[in-house]
């Protein structure tokens, strides 16, 4: 037997109430990209509370970001990483980066940010074949086009060390990936996503049903 909470509005007020502990930065972060037409594609800020958490948990020094938008996750995992610990984030728009390099500096930590802009595959095959960082990092957090999950979860798995965590957000994509009248491109790239992922013997796996869908896959 399943038993699970239904989330409803005023639970996840409480929870919100009860253990998120939001900087001001990103609190004001939120507030700016709330103004966006797609400010939907940030993330909360308990997802991004539970990331830090994640973060120290397994002492990570090295992370990848795919997918800035704003830089809010960006910011959260920056702020909880050791000094002298390194985010590189990877987004296609300048416009984005720029608000997040101001609340980068804001927060403090626009020295442990290197945020490149450009297409996320071409910039993650020089991180392998030219900068030599095979099997350097210790988390990678997938966030972008669905299309290309895939292609990033493959360079995730070169660039972490054994043990490193690859997190992967929208998996459950609003329940769509249950509705097979939902045939869009990004549907059907998630649902191709998370049947290949399932028997991929490189790594333990979890999806969880938190937020819209988060997979965890820890390297082997």
């Amino acid at each position: 037997m399943r038993v699970q909470v239904a989330v409803t509005e005023q639970l996840q007020d409480y929870v919100a109430d009860v253990s998120l502990r939001e900087p001001d930065v990103l609190r004001e972060l939120r507030e700016r990209t709330a103004e966006l037409p797609l400010h939907l594609m940030q993330i909360s800020p308990e997802e991004g509370q539970f990331l830090g958490v994640l973060l120290k948990a397994i002492g990570a020094r090295k992370a990848i970001e795919v997918g800035v938008f704003t830089g809010y996750s960006l910011i959260a995992t920056a702020l909880a990483l050791p000094a002298g610990g390194k985010v590189i984030g990877l987004d296609i728009s300048e416009e984005w980066a720029t608000v997040a390099r101001e609340f980068a500096g804001r927060a403090g930590v626009a020295d442990r940010i290197d945020l490149r802009i450009g297409d996320a595959r071409e910039s993650l095959d020089a991180l392998l074949a030219t900068e030599g960082e095979a099997g350097t990092y210790d988390f990678f957090f997938i966030d972008a086009d669905k299309e290309n999950y895939t292609a990033y979860y493959e360079a995730a798995l070169t660039l972490l060390r054994p043990g490193g965590l690859i997190l992967v957000d929208n998996v459950l994509w609003h329940g769509a990936v249950l509705d097979e009248t939902q045939q869009d491109s990004e549907t059907t790239a998630l649902r191709a996503f998370n049947a290949r992922i399932h028997h991929d013997k490189r790594v333990e796996l979890s999806l969880i049903p938190f937020a819209d869908g988060l997979t965890f896959a820890v390297k082997r």
